[in-house]
């Protein structure tokens, strides 16, 4: 047990038994009920940016762990594998050394490379590991302003034109939501080259619109008018 706990608390199995006991104590919470492992996202997610939109790429440690090929699971649960592993090297290591009858300067030397080997074999192993885990932690692509593109949507502002207008639509889930819409401005009713009213006369309160863009850099969707209702039907030939 003195060798034990020897080896545990000399350099540099110490560096990774902090951080193994914070994930211990981690995995407790989410079997005790008070956290989710996936609530930390998926390594390799896109970050979307402020509102959902689609377009910037994984930051923070979820694009570090996707950049060293371990996505595709909650990054808690690769990070648990790199560090679990790593300790158990640098633990297997330290023991090895302590017991080395070597100058100081060539024991730092072999200590500096027990916990490079120990970095490179926890990477290893947790490589191995996440190709099977990913199976179970399907990648649901997080929801985004893009997928309102192609559905129809209810004004709720008297006009629509090309600096004003919001509209109603409905996600895929059943929620709705409130957005900025656009739309460029029908012609005169005289024929000349100014519209009377910007928007008019289709995309008034309670019309219906189909959102077929969105600009990112205004943060509104362009809309078109939308006829929901069926057409007539066509005489048999």
């Amino acid at each position: 047990m003195h060798d034990f706990l020897a080896a545990a608390l000399g350099f540099p199995a110490v560096l990774f038994g902090f951080a193994l006991l914070v994930v211990v104590g981690y995995w407790l919470l989410v079997l005790a009920g008070g956290l989710d492992p996936g609530d930390h996202g998926h390594a390799g997610d896109l970050d979307t940016g402020p509102e959902g939109v689609d377009g910037a790429g994984p930051g923070g440690p979820a694009g570090l762990v996707a950049a060293a090929g371990l996505g595709g699971v909650p990054v808690s649960v690769v990070l648990s594998l790199l560090i679990a592993v790593a300790w158990f090297l640098s633990l297997a290591g330290t023991a090895l050394l302590a017991d080395a009858d070597v100058p100081a300067l060539l024991w730092a030397a072999l200590s500096v490379g027990v916990l490079a080997g120990a970095l490179a074999g926890s990477w290893a192993a947790a490589w191995v590991l996440v190709r099977p885990l990913r199976h179970l932690f399907p990648d649901e692509r997080p929801p985004s302003r893009l997928d309102f593109v192609g559905r129809v949507c209810v004004i709720r502002t008297g006009r629509v034109g090309p600096d004003f207008g919001q509209a109603e639509v409905t996600a895929e889930d059943g929620s709705t939501a409130i957005v900025q819409v656009r739309a460029e401005p029908a012609p005169r009713r005289d024929g000349g080259p100014e519209p009377l009213h910007p928007g008019e006369p289709g995309l008034t309160a309670g019309a219906t619109a189909l959102i077929f863009d969105y600009d990112a850099d205004g943060e509104f969707f362009r809309v078109a008018p939308f006829d929901a209702a069926p057409g007539p039907e066509r005489p048999a030939a």
